[in-house]
């Protein structure tokens, strides 16, 4: 079995990890000094958002160089080191890769702007002639993800297309320079050693050629492929749920070809192997699955298993669909991830406090026994909750679009240790880029470290089991619920999670590792493995 169908995979948001130069901002030499405790944790690779060359106007996400590291975060040396430490400790390293959308820095944009309406700079992203009288209004309806248009108009009157920030101009994937462009960007870092990519919004690098308006339902309010928050109401789920959304800006056909090319890439570097895995925000299991056909990517992330409330029964029913759907594409085994730096953190999605915390446990520790990858979120193993920044701490780009609070609040960076803040972050005296809470002392890694009540050895504990006890299980796996009991069963080990709200009978079987104190009955909101 190859080690990224069962690895578990750590994501490190670069800005809010460590912070070695004290500027309050984590940097690549901050990650390199931390490698050591994500070892001792027990995962196998580590996922970096991307530290490219930026004007950070969306943190990274929007890259004006692919073959540098921004100062901000260090220098290729830095990279290089920190890629030949993590694989002397025996990680992984999987680098984020932008291929949508580049900043309105990068050279490319920067000659666009330069060149005049149907030139050859202006054909490697979207320009279009506006609608109505002087081509005042934008050339369709499509909404940002992060709030308003998806078009912003030029000086000379065109308008360029963004399916995110206006910084963030989408590409034009049907000019075979992008392409070649992003197979140089593979080879680049593949040169220097890393593992894998994680590629995002992957189902977004096609749209539909005619740009034609989006149908929307007069209730739909979301932005086209946007998260539902946490304000959706049941009506606008239900619609979602019962009729697939018009979306020309997303999972195009022609996307598959892309992923066909870059398989052949990776797989031209051999030993050790090299991976890439899908941020694809697909309306169903089937569709995620064919971004991993043999031919195509490794891994998807399974966001359904994410977005599934607090239910046994929903539970059973995303992992039994996720798994036959991956295998009636032939497809690699599932991923499974609970937290991103895109998200409300799932002791907080659970409700927060203790039930939410417990919950998060209980669902992590189901989570882990399953086939296929696990995909953890840093700080999920200090049980950190969504912070509520304040408004004018905040930096999210939707924030600013929109007035809603954004991404920021799962961003805040890590606690180390001490008993205020920076909380060890880094060397300075200061708050970070994002003020940490007063009341965190209590969650710092120094704070839980020995305690087998925390949060922290909890995971330890829970990670080591995996090793130990899935790594080379059959990749076999029966989920059913029983009222509010899920049951999984796989590798001669059950797993059981109460998802109700009173205790139950303890089945039969010895206790392996559980989410919280047991007894003769399982209590609610958590869970346990037996064998």
């Amino acid at each position: 079995m190859s080690w990224w169908q069962h690895a578990v995979v750590y994501q490190v948001y670069v800005r809010s990890f460590a912070d070695a130069d004290g500027d309050g901002v984590g940097d690549l030499p901050g990650i390199t000094s931390r490698l050591p405790y994500l070892r001792d944790l027990g995962v196998d690779a580590l996922w970096i958002t991307p530290f490219y060359t930026s004007p950070q106007k969306d943190h990274g996400y929007d890259v004006a160089d692919y073959e540098d590291v921004d100062p901000l975060f260090g220098s290729l040396a830095d990279a290089d080191a920190l890629l030949a430490r993590a694989h002397e400790l025996g990680l992984r390293v999987i680098v984020d890769l932008v291929p949508n959308h580049t900043s309105d820095q990068h050279v490319w944009f920067q000659e666009a702007l330069a060149s005049p309406p149907g030139s050859e700079a202006r054909s490697r992203y979207l320009f279009r002639e506006g609608k109505g009288r002087g081509g005042s209004k934008p050339p369709n309806n499509w909404l940002s993800v992060f709030g308003g248009p998806a078009w912003t108009q030029v000086e000379d009157g065109q308008w360029y297309l963004h399916l995110f920030d206006s910084s963030q101009p989408d590409l034009n994937w049907r000019n075979l320079e992008v392409g070649d462009m992003f197979e140089g960007v593979l080879r680049f870092w593949l040169d220097r050693g890393v593992d894998g990519f994680r590629v995002d919004v992957a189902h977004g690098l096609y749209k539909e050629e005619s740009l034609r308006d989006q149908k929307r339902p007069k209730e739909a309010t979301r932005a086209p492929g946007e998260v539902p928050r946490d304000d959706s109401t049941d009506e606008t789920r239900s619609m979602v749920e019962r009729v697939l959304r018009d979306e020309p800006m997303w999972e195009q056909p022609e996307v598959h070809d892309v992923y066909r090319r870059w398989r052949r890439v990776l797989e031209e570097y051999g030993e050790p192997e090299r991976i890439a895995v899908a941020e694809a925000w697909t309306q169903t299991a089937e569709s995620m699955a064919q971004f991993v056909r043999p031919d195509e990517l490794h891994q998807a992330f399974n966001f359904g298993w994410l977005g599934t409330d607090w239910s046994a029964h929903d539970f059973a029913q995303v992992i039994n669909s996720s798994i036959a759907a991956l295998a009636s594409a032939h497809a690699s085994p599932p991923t499974w991830v609970l937290s991103n730096h895109d998200v409300i953190r799932h002791p907080s999605r659970y409700g927060g406090g203790p039930v939410g915390l417990a919950r998060a446990r209980a669902a992590t520790l189901t989570m882990l026994a399953l086939p296929g990858s696990a995909y953890l979120y840093q700080g999920e193993e200090l049980g950190l909750e969504q912070v509520d920044v304040p408004p004018e701490a905040r930096q999210d780009p939707s924030w600013f679009r929109t007035g809603e609070p954004g991404r920021d609040g799962c961003r805040v960076p890590l606690p180390w240790s001490g008993g205020a803040p920076p909380y060890g972050f880094g060397p300075g005296d200061g708050q970070p880029w994002i003020p940490q809470p007063d009341d965190w002392a209590g969650l710092t890694v120094e704070a839980q470290d020995g305690d087998e009540a925390s949060t922290l050895e909890f995971y330890r504990r829970a990670l080591a089991a995996r090793r130990e006890h899935f790594r080379d299980a059959d990749e076999a796996c029966v989920a059913e619920s029983r009222r509010n009991v899920l049951v999984v069963r796989r590798g001669g080990l059950t797993v059981v999670l109460n998802a109700g709200k009173r205790s139950v009978a303890m089945p039969d079987g010895e206790v392996v590792v559980s989410s919280g104190p047991v007894g003769d009955r399982l209590p609610a909101n958590t869970a346990v493995w037996l064998r």
